[in-house]
């Protein structure tokens, strides 16, 4: 990382040490309830992340350090709570300490630039100057003049931009404009950009040589294993339940294995961080529903965190938990009529003392500044990212209490107006939970009429988020469920796999609106199925059942691929049996699914999606005399001569992040993708 002068390496190791200690922390929601720290080291808490394309062509989700390393531009793309900024924290702190693993050699030796889109989205893009600044670096005044430009000149940058979501949409476009700008006038460098979704069209960066890929959403396995890395790490801070955490662990992992609407909470990091804080929190208890859970969390941080931590008053401010939630719901609402992720430190200590006065309860224990210390650093949802600024901890919280806001003032009007930016997407969902039954069928009617100034497609965004809020709508009149089905039913039609994969973002109420699939041609057949396999809900299984005896390959590889989406046992009894074998790969992710293709005979030719190794998959693949293909898609770093104990195997194929083999018996064709 050092420069050419011994100046500018001497700064550049500064530098990375202090970027490494900045960012090497990781708070995990629950984590700092009975006396355990707010957070804890990056290396200890990082689970590694996986990454898909987003045609996804084929490849099967492969973890993140092997997507990244095959491109030097990448835009990638995942849901709130997915871990985006977790992922850059941790190539920002691996970068600067010089810990890469071998998948991303490429990036040895460059200087990380992790810059938060949120705290430049007011005053533009920063200049190569003002990067250390932008990203919190405390001592960016003492850098040598043109340290930066001469970094991004030599190509040795990392530019991380995180969060293209975070700017406002008529912002974007400027963002795109300072990329391109970059990528011509400084080669060489490698950047890597992130947003959500629907945050920016697919191929949005195409033109500036950006590979997409999309975070994957957690599998049965990561799930697992970040709720004993949760406890693990939780038993580590000796709590006063030590001797429960066991069996809170054990309790948890069976529930979020046999209960469908907990499995589909727990597919990210966020969520499966709340689920655990909160079962540990409530003995055992768990809400049921996304509202519940947020509620519940709500009232661990705000209620119990400083109870549970034995804490005593540190100002002269002690608010119930309602203060506190009507408080933090001015600063949600400000910045969501504002459009911000973050606001200033004066602005929110305004707004603060624009509506104490409607709040007796907090106004006479301080005014606008003491009462926003205490919010700050009392309620575990406000943070300070930078001197003078503040957001909170996760946009998720900012985005369900700002519905809240807009929901006790009858502001329905002010979300049909935005109801066609991806930002409010989420506000409008949880805002249809939070509304009254008669509040709720107004709002879901807005959707469908129609709103001027409205484009075609953004007219079709609204009707399908009509759609997408059923599920959350806790009461609501038949006539206008109905109504929304009737508009919607469709437009589930999709044209080409891109939109078929676009409806699973509705969730499981598409699958009432899909067409019976019998009636389809092939063509169509392929596409329902490429839509009913993107929604990661057993629900699903029961329409893919009417796809299973289709003799098309592309519709049989689509059903054979989405196995690790669901329930192993009942998908592969099912799905996976019924599909006709000829020429289809079948996809093993895990030992589970090993053993049960054993139990179905076996299968001849088999795609190696998770990590075994020789010993696990000479015992699993059964009958050994059976398969005639094998394609690995992940390196298990040995030689290939335990490829012999399969007689009859005639073709190896090797996914192209593999690098070559050796030791491969005679008789079998290598074939590199």
């Amino acid at each position: 990382m050092d420069s050419t002068t011994p100046t500018d390496a001497a700064f550049a190791r500064h530098y990375a040490t202090s970027t490494a200690t900045t960012h090497n922390h990781l708070t995990i929601f629950g984590i700092d309830l009975a006396h355990s720290p707010d957070s804890w080291p990056l290396d200890a808490a990082y689970l590694g992340l996986q990454c898909e394309p987003e045609a996804q062509d084929d490849e099967p989700p492969v973890p993140a350090e092997q997507a990244l390393a095959d491109h030097s531009r990448i835009l990638i793309r995942g849901v709130a709570g997915s871990g985006k900024t977790t992922l850059l924290q941790w190539l920002t702190v691996a970068t600067a300490r010089a810990e890469l693993p071998e998948a991303l050699a490429g990036l040895r030796g460059r200087v990380p630039f992790l810059l938060p889109v949120r705290r430049f989205a007011r005053d533009g893009f920063p200049e190569p100057a003002a990067f250390l600044a932008a990203t919190g670096f405390p001592d960016a005044g003492v850098q040598p003049p043109g340290w930066a430009e001469r970094v991004l000149g030599e190509g040795r940058a990392l530019l991380l931009i995180d969060g293209i979501d975070e700017a406002p949409e008529n912002d974007r476009e400027e963002v795109r404009a300072r990329l391109r700008d970059w990528t011509t006038r400084y080669p060489g460098n490698v950047c890597i950009v992130t947003s959500r979704p629907s945050a920016v069209p697919h191929g949005w960066l195409a033109g500036e040589g950006f590979t997409e890929l999309a975070l994957a959403p957690m599998s049965r396995e990561d799930i697992a294993a970040f709720i004993q890395r949760w406890h693990r790490a939780a038993a580590q801070q000796n709590p006063a339940d030590l001797d429960r955490l066991g069996h809170y662990e054990r309790t948890l992992l069976n529930a979020v294995r046999i209960t469908r609407d907990l499995g589909r909470l727990a597919t990210n990091p966020l969520m499966c961080g709340l689920l655990c804080a909160l079962h540990r929190d409530r003995r055992g208890y768990l809400p049921n529903g996304r509202k519940e859970l947020y509620d519940a969390a709500l009232s661990m941080l705000l209620e119990r965190r400083d109870r549970e931590r034995a804490m005593v008053a540190t100002d002269s401010v002690e608010l119930t938990r309602q203060p506190k939630i009507q408080l933090l719901q001015k600063l949600a609402h400000w910045m969501l009529i504002n459009g911000r992720s973050e606001m200033d430190r004066d602005t929110a200590v305004a707004t603060l003392a624009e509506h104490l006065p409607a709040i007796p309860d907090a106004a006479r224990q301080g005014g606008p500044e003491e009462v926003f210390r205490h919010l700050l650093n009392r309620t575990g949802l406000l943070r300070e990212p930078t001197p003078g600024t503040v957001d909170f901890v996760h946009r998720t919280f900012q985005d369900y209490l700002s519905a809240r806001a807009t929901v006790q003032r009858h502001d329905f009007g002010l979300l049909l107006a935005h109801a066609h930016h991806d930002d409010w997407e989420d506000v409008i969902r949880m805002a249809v939970a939070l509304s009254r039954p008669d509040e709720c069928a107004a709002l879901l009617d807005g959707l469908l009429a129609p709103h001027a100034g409205v484009r075609a497609a953004e007219a079709r965004h609204r009707k399908l988020l009509a759609a997408a809020c059923l599920e959350h709508a806790t009461e609501l009149d038949p006539d206008v469920r109905a109504r929304v089905q009737r508009f919607t039913r469709d437009m589930v039609r999709p044209g080409t796999p891109s939109a078929a994969r676009a409806l699973g973002w509705i969730g499981p109420i598409v699958l009432e609106m899909l067409p019976d699939p019998a009636r389809a041609s092939d063509d169509e057949a392929y596409l329902l199925a490429i839509t009913a396999t993107s929604i990661a809900d057993d629900m699903a299984i029961d329409y893919l059942v009417g796809l299973r005896d289709r003799a098309h390959h592309d519709i049989r590889a689509q059903l054979a691929g989405a196995w690790r989406h669901y329930d192993t046992a009942r998908y592969a009894r099912e799905i996976i049996a019924h599909l006709e074998p000829a020429e289809l790969y079948f996809p093993v992710a895990d030992r589970e699914e090993l053993h049960t293709l054993r139990s179905l005979g076996g299968r001849p030719h088999l795609r190696i999606t998770g990590h075994f190794t020789p010993d696990e998959l000479i015992e699993g693949i059964v009958p050994a005399d059976g398969l005639t293909r094998l394609w690995l898609a992940y390196d298990l770093g040995v030689p290939m001569e335990w490829l012999s104990a399969f007689p009859k195997l005639d073709t190896l194929q090797i996914g192209r992040r593999i690098p070559p083999v050796t030791g491969v018996p005679d008789g079998i064709r290598v074939i590199q993708l």
